[in-house]
């Protein structure tokens, strides 16, 4: 007899609902919930990728040793007992920092992983460690901890409530909303369009997000902040700024003013490929604006001056009265606060309290920027990596110079990876602990909830019990981080086997009734049950001011002008004397988003890569011809790190000088066991990628803006 069931889709950060039809756990459709308070049934085609991956033969059941042989399966007690050894033994040898850690992005769309390797990491006790957030985030954080005082208070575009949506290295369209969730994104921008607004998108790409947006302003790469500054120093020069009615807890205006005052639009028109006057229109039309707000996402954060784009993106808002507004940027309250610190994970920040070896660049929230991780391997000396715990990641394929890392990780003393798949990384893993698939575990949304448009909170119990011999990602990192506590300090492993007994469900009904809209004391309100007895999701209403009171910083105010932010001005003036990109030069590579794709293991999945080849480099027709290049010709593209061949397709939709590829791909090497993905492999895009250049301010990897050359394969 077939059943309903509804939960989240996790395969983005639109958390939209689902309804499942399913027969004893097997699935017949798939299909938005139209009773879902937040995405009102829209769904886009990863939602139905669900039953792959939770079918998938490729996908591991049990966990797997690597020998001589290929990979044999071994017990769960054997091989937690093998993972903790081998990372203790690690590090009485070499030391605390000779073993190190990396969370891929995945773990972020799970609240058992948030908790379960958030713990394990620090059962790790290692200052060596990595994630994801260093190749795709990083400056936002950045900027909330130096300018608000918590890295994870982030500023969120109220996209239902705007009337000019400023957008800067961001896609919707395709990304579905990233750090902006919201189910149905173009639904959501159409309106703004339609009540008379404008949304405003530059690009070095003509995005799908530009048939959303009221005009579309091609741009170079890397040279957003300029831009930015030039916007920022039009409104300071034409008295836009209005100084009186500016919030009281709003410092630094004045700090902001002077450093701009050089960055003209006629100064920085000629590096960035967009008419001054153009900057002017848009600079008074965002303040003239009744309610604006900026948004620059992975496009902006990866880039050379990622740390300052996201600041002045930040700065723009804000003087023009925007910040914590309605229709502008405002801030979640959402059931499960981890600004407050849900589960003892979140702390407020922190900026440079240790460096890694090599190169000596500072941490961030406890993390070294993963484009250091390579040679943090590879690198003799004292302090050397040699051993590694991966969680849900494959950095080969997502961090820069993936094939100086591929080599790095060959060489490690030992590996132990968390992972569904024997992947392109974790193929060098002595072991891989693989957890259930994605419909037999419970999920609640803890992070994308805090990053929506609109407040709610959605709860689903797990759809297909988990198999005899599988295990959840609480099990198993709550496994770990018992076996390894108890290496390190025996008094600590009774606390620790107690909260694994709670389980990630009991802390996260804790979590919700003590909640800004929690059920306090049995009263009304939030709690496990209360979202168990609501399969559908439940709203909590638009954002709302929550300023000051909800500051990190000491006094309750904003800083506006932190000074290491500042300190990073004069190299973005220096940059305007630098030579620009043209033609008959090296060509700029650029990524790309695709709705059918987020991470590198969807590539596993039929429904997502069936139809045309998606990993092909785009390039302007008159790049093309100037180098004898059409439409279907292999060609190589080759930057200062590596080299890839690649099918190209000529195409306006991106200005001259730039070439554009999507990353996550170059599947098919040995001992991978992703079928589907090697019959689609593509190429790395992270092999073209340069782990020595980044952005100085944030540490964040550039990704965008590669000088690369190409030609034919003859």
């Amino acid at each position: 007899m077939p059943e309903l069931h509804h939960r989240a889709c996790h395969l983005c950060e639109a958390i939209c609902g689902l309804r499942i039809e399913h027969d004893n756990g097997r699935v017949l459709r798939i299909s938005g919930d139209p009773d879902d308070p937040f995405s009102q049934g829209h769904i886009c085609p990863k939602a139905v990728a669900l039953q792959d991956l939770q079918s998938d033969p490729d996908r591991l059941r049990q966990p797997v040793r690597r020998t001589a042989r290929g990979w044999e399966t071994l017990p769960w007690d054997d091989a937690l007992a093998l993972a903790a050894d081998g990372l203790a033994a690690v590090r009485a040898t070499h030391g605390a920092d000779a073993v190190a850690t990396y969370l891929g992005n995945p773990v972020v769309h799970d609240h058992a992983k948030v908790l379960g390797a958030l713990y394990t990491v620090k059962a790790v006790g290692t200052t060596r460690r990595f994630s994801a957030t260093s190749v795709d985030q990083l400056p936002h954080h950045l900027v909330a901890y130096h300018c608000l005082g918590h890295q994870l208070l982030l500023p969120i575009p109220d996209v239902d409530r705007t009337d000019f949506l400023l957008m800067m290295g961001a896609n919707p369209a395709a990304s579905n909303g990233s750090l902006m969730s919201g189910g149905d994104i173009r639904k959501r921008l159409r309106a703004i369009r339609a009540r008379g607004g404008e949304v405003v998108l530059l690009d070095p790409r003509r995005t799908e997000s530009a048939g959303l947006a009221t005009v579309h302003h091609f741009i170079r790469p890397g040279t957003d902040a300029l831009l930015l500054a030039a916007m920022v120093q039009v409104l300071f020069a034409e008295d836009r700024v209005d100084r009186a009615a500016l919030p009281p807890w709003l410092d630094g205006v004045e700090a902001v003013w002077n450093a701009v005052a050089r960055f003209t639009p006629e100064r920085v028109a000629g590096a960035t490929g967009v008419p001054a006057e153009t900057i002017r229109g848009l600079a008074r039309r965002f303040a003239a604006a009744p309610r604006a707000v900026a948004y620059g996402r992975f496009g902006l954060s990866t880039q050379r001056f990622g740390g300052l784009c996201q600041w002045l993106g930040f700065v723009l808002t804000a003087i023009t009265g925007n910040l914590d507004r309605p229709g502008g940027a405002m801030f979640t309250s959402p059931a499960v606060d981890i600004v407050a610190g849900f589960g003892g994970i979140s702390r407020p920040g922190s900026h440079g309290r240790w460096h890694s070896r090599v190169r000596g660049l500072p941490e961030f929230g406890g993390e070294l920027p993963v484009a250091t991780l390579a040679e943090e391997i590879d690198t003799p000396g004292p302090g050397r990596i040699r051993a590694l715990l991966t969680v849900a990641g494959n950095p080969v394929l997502s961090t820069p110079d993936g094939e100086r890392l591929d080599r790095a990780l060959a060489g490690l003393d030992f590996m132990v990876s968390v992972d569904m798949y024997a992947n392109e990384t974790t193929r060098h893993a002595d072991l891989i602990l693989p957890p259930v698939g994605p419909l037999s575990r419970s999920h609640y949304d803890l992070v994308f909830h805090a990053l929506a448009v609109r407040n709610g909170a959605r709860w689903a119990p797990p759809m297909v019990p988990p198999g005899p011999d599988e295990r959840t990602d609480w099990q198993i990192l709550t496994g770990l981080e018992q076996r390894l506590s108890l290496r390190r300090s025996p008094a600590a492993v009774a606390e620790r086997r107690a909260r694994a007994a709670l389980g990630p469900d009991r802390l996260l009904d804790l979590a919700l009734r003590s909640g800004p809209h929690g059920a306090r004391l049995g009263g009304a309100g939030l709690s496990l049950a209360a979202l168990r007895a609501a399969p559908h999701g439940v709203d909590l209403g638009p954002l709302r001011p929550v300023l000051p009171g909800r500051l990190g910083t000491a006094d309750r105010r904003v800083k506006l002008a932190p000074a290491v932010i500042l300190a990073d001005m004069p190299r973005l003036w220096d940059s305007l004397s630098a030579p620009v990109a043209v033609p008959e030069r090296p060509l700029l590579l650029i990524g790309r988003r695709d709705l059918r794709s987020n991470n590198s293991w969807m590539h596993n999945a039929p429904r997502l890569v069936k139809g045309k080849p998606r990993c092909v480099l785009l390039v302007h027709p008159t790049d093309a011809a100037a180098r004898g290049i059409a439409t279907g010709d292999r060609v190589w593209v080759q930057s200062r790190v590596g080299r890839i061949e690649v099918a190209a397709e000529c195409a306006e939709s991106v200005m001259p000088g730039v070439v554009c590829l999507p990353h996550g791909w170059g599947h098919g090497r040995p001992h991978a066991q992703l079928s589907v993905a090697a019959a689609h492999a593509g190429a790395s895009a992270n092999t073209l990628t340069d782990a020595q250049v980044l952005d100085e301010l944030s540490g964040n990897a550039v990704l965008s803006g590669v000088p690369v050359e190409i030609g034919a394969v003859l």
